[in-house]
């Protein structure tokens, strides 16, 4: 059975943009004929009619491979490097030059759906290891009881004022992701969490965005099959605190490369912990633990305190309440406004992230999709602090993917759990066996 990809979303309608426009604002050869654009596309499986059509070189093939098969599907222009002008001899539709073209994907997309300084909505960006899904999740619902139209991108899900659609990748691709944020746009968002992985900062997928905050959870093990160590890791996702990606920045102390990611940032930034005895503008302190909420207050300058609770287990929770809560203060939101809005509480749905799906009665039952030995040990340790009987832990591991964390995973589930029943999850072409 075919998997089912969910759709490129785009908005309902587009002011179109000329090409020759185009090619003057980003300072290329005008061509020949004009055409109008209504939007812009890299793969021909999501191209649209009247699409610019965007070919690149790629890891196996030269996307000028597929121009033919573009303009039958409606491309009302192409955009390309040298090597692919060679495929566009003869061709019906206009063409501009553009060496090397991917980074610049993120700011024609912004161009041809107006993603433009002025008309776009706040914007919030979080990047971390573990965390930055549960804090997009908490900035979006702290917003909402702001009263902002919110949308969010995240791991699992799109929202769009409301409604609730299923993701495609953690992060877009530069294309996929401005027409999202036009989408929003059309639909009255004003204010936007945007979850910000590693792989989406190498590999440009939120080049065209400029976030007014942007937030730093951790740093762990993890993801060492796409970067060759630790220190590459970092240096990945430190480029969202520069002045092309940011106005300002909210790091939290909780790992040890938090220091780095202050040393290291280009935007002004305020810190903020969890742990006691770590010097920090911002302090958040566990009041109360129980299995269906954490109480926490946050603690900064002036004397603020904010008091409030998440429906979530864990004081590792209450820390990603207080960086979103961080974030928002240094947007402009009053602390005082926040304090109001969310004194009953937050209200917030995270699917996945230590989600009770037991009843009321019998051993409590939770979902958890951390995939790290840092994620396993908080989750392990919430748990165990409102369990009065045996831990149980099932777990398993993505197959072709990063090996080298196992064994702490494996170290951290049977120091943490009672009882330990190891899955296969999903081998893909590793032997289950090994």
């Amino acid at each position: 059975m075919k998997e089912q990809i969910p759709p490129i979303l785009r908005p309902d309608n587009v002011a179109p943009v000329s090409l020759k426009d185009l090619a003057a604002h980003f300072q290329l050869e005008r061509p020949a004929t004009d055409a109008v654009l209504t939007g812009i596309s890299m793969n021909t499986n999501d191209l649209r009619a009247g699409d610019l059509f965007v070919a690149m070189p790629g890891k196996k093939t030269h996307g000028a491979e597929f121009i033919e098969k573009a303009i039958s599907l409606g491309a009302a222009a192409i955009a390309t490097d040298s090597t692919g002008m060679q495929h566009t001899k003869g061709i019906a539709v206009p063409v501009v030059t553009i060496e090397n073209p991917r980074p610049r994907l993120g700011d024609l997309a912004a161009y041809v759906y107006g993603n433009l300084p002025g008309a776009m909505p706040k914007l919030f960006g979080t990047t971390g290891t573990n965390g930055k899904t549960s804090t997009t999740y908490l900035l979006e619902a702290i917003l909402r009881q702001l009263g902002e139209v919110t949308g969010l991108t995240s791991t699992a899900e799109r929202h769009i004022a409301g409604e609730t659609i299923v993701s495609r990748l953690t992060t877009p691709e530069s294309t996929e992701m401005q027409a999202l944020i036009a989408r929003m746009r059309e639909k009255q968002v004003s204010a936007v969490a945007i979850e910000v992985s590693a792989q989406a900062l190498s590999q440009l997928r939120v080049d065209g965005l400029h976030f007014d905050v942007v937030g730093f959870t951790n740093l762990s093990h993890d993801h060492l099959d796409d970067y060759k160590d630790m220190q590459e890791y970092l240096e990945a996702k430190i480029p969202l605190f520069t002045k092309l990606r940011a106005k300002r920045g909210v790091v939290c102390l909780d790992s040890k490369y938090g220091k780095d990611f202050v040393a290291q940032s280009e935007i002004p930034v305020v810190t903020i912990t969890s742990e006691l005895g770590v010097e920090a503008k911002w302090h958040v302190a566990v009041t109360a633990e129980t299995p269906s909420y954490t109480s926490f207050v946050l603690a900064g300058p002036d004397g603020v305190n904010i008091r409030s609770r998440v429906p979530l287990l864990g004081a590792h929770m209450a820390a990603n309440a207080g960086l979103a809560i961080v974030m928002l203060i240094e947007a402009g939101f009053e602390p005082k406004d926040i304090s109001k809005a969310i004194q009953d509480g937050i209200d917030a749905y995270l699917p996945g992230r230590t989600e009770r799906v037991s009843g009321d009665t019998g051993p409590a039952v939770y979902v958890d999709f951390g995939h790290s030995p840092d994620a396993f040990l908080h989750t392990l340790d919430a748990v165990r602090k409102v369990t009065t009987g045996k831990v149980i832990m099932l777990f398993g591991a993505d197959g072709d993917r990063d090996p080298s964390k196992r064994p702490a995973m494996a170290q951290v589930a049977a120091a943490g759990s009672d009882i330990l029943v190891i899955t296969d999850h999903h081998p893909r072409f590793e032997d289950p066996d090994s």
